[in-house]
């Protein structure tokens, strides 16, 4: 695993979505985590919002960004876990047209290194709709650093190697004859 330097590094377009019933711009710390680590990696925040725990708005919100061809990829913080209240998974489900397993299951053992078997608890996930990669990280900061440091870092990084997310982007959409 490495860094290719002869490759030209390629900003993807990124959008964060925080899912809380609690939080606001001014205390959304987790929000904040994922826009200074897009933005020192030199990806664009292409937009943010908070949304309450509705699995309704969430997945208006998410086909909003999928519908926009200036978003790439969205990230979204919260709403991972098992309470009534978190429905992130369910509201992804909703407008998925693939699942990325693997990202749920590098993200928990990732986790499982830091917090044990309570990683059980997260329901951290990936897909993609429309050409559009879509991630959901728990609520905590230290979730979305290591989601962020550990997984999307490398695969958000045109050079990276020997694969990552954004060389498959062209090529996203091609069984709809695009």
């Amino acid at each position: 695993m490495s860094i290719d330097e002869t490759k030209e590094f390629k900003p993807v377009r990124i959008a964060v979505l925080t899912v809380s019933d609690t939080r606001g711009l001014a205390d959304d710390r987790s929000g904040d985590t994922l826009v200074s680590r897009l933005e020192a990696d030199g990806h664009i925040l292409a937009d943010r919002k908070i949304v309450k725990d509705d699995a309704d708005a969430i997945a208006a919100i998410l086909t909003g960004w999928i519908d926009d061809p200036a978003v790439d990829c969205v990230v979204s913080t919260g709403g991972t876990g098992l309470t009534g209240r978190d429905v992130t998974p369910e509201a992804m489900a909703k407008v998925c047209e693939k699942d990325i397993p693997g990202f749920g299951e590098y993200f928990r053992w990732i986790s499982a290194k830091k917090i044990g078997p309570s990683t059980i608890q997260s329901r951290a996930m990936a897909g993609l709709a429309k050409g559009t990669y879509l991630f959901a990280l728990p609520g905590s900061t230290g979730a979305c650093k290591d989601g962020w440091d550990e997984i999307l870092h490398f695969q958000l990084d045109y050079r990276f190697r020997p694969c990552n997310f954004v060389e498959l982007m062209p090529r996203l959409r091609e069984h709809e004859g695009l």
